[in-house]
């Protein structure tokens, strides 16, 4: 199958999942025209496939006022104007926004003959996706990964025309049916986002804090508030004034490349005294990222809201013992007490004595390493995803999914 993949702003540093997809549906035989709205800041691309990516990528993104007004000649006899009403003045003005981009995505589907769009987000791109469809475009699919009050206006237009969707938990699946039930597609898959376990293994056994050894802890995560790495340091500052040595690394930047949150972070490290003991790396690559996963005695990361999280996925396919936070769907990730340990967020305290009871009980953190790898392995393989994606576009109008 000829595919469109249109994924915003890519690729940005949280994309190894997309990259990761998109190999995948290509080992199958299908083949993948790259898609995006435009390209991420220069300190956001930090991945050591970003250049390839960025050349096979074609961004749609630049307004183009003579495509705009020729969109809008065609949509307009279409209830277009009506949608706008109905959907109120956000949505009008990402319209006027999208209009270029969707003509440029229906020439472009002409040209390459594409078969379907499926578009990793509910945003402006799956907007473009829809309007492009309703120009006579493919048919258009849309992966749900957060809260749809995340994804902006119009939700209503850009679902009630996709032909399928993927929504990455079931807590996300049973809000959308409570949201707007008349709008969704008649086909709904329950599919996580993955990760490349063959990719993500460990060669030599996971080896447990050694007392009298600094513990060592890594987390990755854009730097936002949201992540709770500012917790995490809060945790780490308790832990040294219990006389727990601890060393721990954050991997990962602000969406300003820099300018934005880190600073406030740098600040906070330096007001828990905190310099010798806290590094923030900053985007990095995925091969450094696996380096530093299997280097670590702990992955902790402390959001205050987490739809499933890549992140701990990627550290459990390491074998690494994982504490997150019982935020959003990772519930549906993290078994509390069997594969890794739960906390609840913006709890520095909590998190410290979780961080403790692991550096001080090697059985345990034996156990959540293997029994943290055996459930991705199982359960949140990337290849899964492109298998879900084939068979949405296969099944046609049959019914199915979740």
């Amino acid at each position: 199958m000829r595919i469109g993949y249109l994924v915003p702003q890519f690729p940005g540093q949280t994309h190894i999942f997309f990259w990761r997809e998109l190999r995948a549906l290509e080992q199958m035989g299908h083949r993948v025209q790259l898609l995006s709205t435009r390209m991420p800041p220069p300190g956001l691309i930090a991945h050591d496939w970003s250049q390839e990516a960025i050349a096979r990528t074609i961004y749609l993104g630049q307004m183009k006022p003579h495509l705009a007004a020729k969109a809008a000649a065609a949509l307009l006899p279409q209830g277009l104007l009506r949608w706008t009403l109905r959907e109120g003045p956000g949505f009008a003005r990402d319209v006027a926004m999208t209009l270029s981009a969707a003509q440029a995505l229906r020439t472009l589907a002409d040209s390459q003959q594409l078969d379907h769009v499926h578009v990793q987000s509910c945003g402006r791109a799956a907007l473009i996706a829809a309007l492009a469809h309703k120009l006579g475009g493919p048919g258009y699919s849309l992966t749900l990964h957060g809260p749809l009050s995340d994804y902006g206006p119009g939700q209503r237009f850009k679902w009630s025309g996709a032909k399928f969707a993927t929504i990455i938990t079931h807590k996300l699946l049973n809000e959308m049916r409570e949201e707007m039930p008349q709008a969704l597609p008649a086909r709904l898959y329950v599919r996580p986002m993955g990760v490349d376990t063959e990719t993500l293994k460990r060669e030599t056994p996971y080896q447990p804090p050694v007392k009298g050894r600094p513990v060592r802890l890594f987390s990755c995560g854009r730097l936002n508030v949201v992540k709770g790495h500012q917790d995490l340091m809060s945790a780490v500052r308790q832990l040294l004034d219990q006389g727990v040595d601890v060393r721990l690394e954050i991997a990962g930047e602000d969406d300003a490349g820099g300018d934005g949150f880190r600073k406030e972070l740098e600040a906070h490290l330096r007001k828990l005294r905190l310099q010798d003991h806290v590094k923030l790396l900053g985007a990095i690559d995925a091969g450094a990222v696996k380096a530093k996963l299997l280097e670590a005695h702990v992955f902790v990361l402390a959001s205050w809201h987490e739809p499933l999280g890549v992140a701990y996925m990627e550290a459990m396919a390491c074998g690494v013992p994982t504490i997150g936070t019982d935020a959003g769907g990772v519930r549906e990730l993290i078994d509390d007490g069997r594969n890794g340990k739960l906390v609840a967020p913006k709890e520095p305290t909590q998190l410290a004595r979780a961080i403790k009871e692991l550096a001080q009980n090697p059985e345990s953190a034996a156990r959540f390493s293997a029994a943290g790898r055996a459930h991705v392995e199982a359960h949140f393989r990337s290849d899964l995803g492109a298998q879900t994606l084939i068979e949405g576009i296969l099944s046609g109008d049959q019914n199915g999914g979740a």
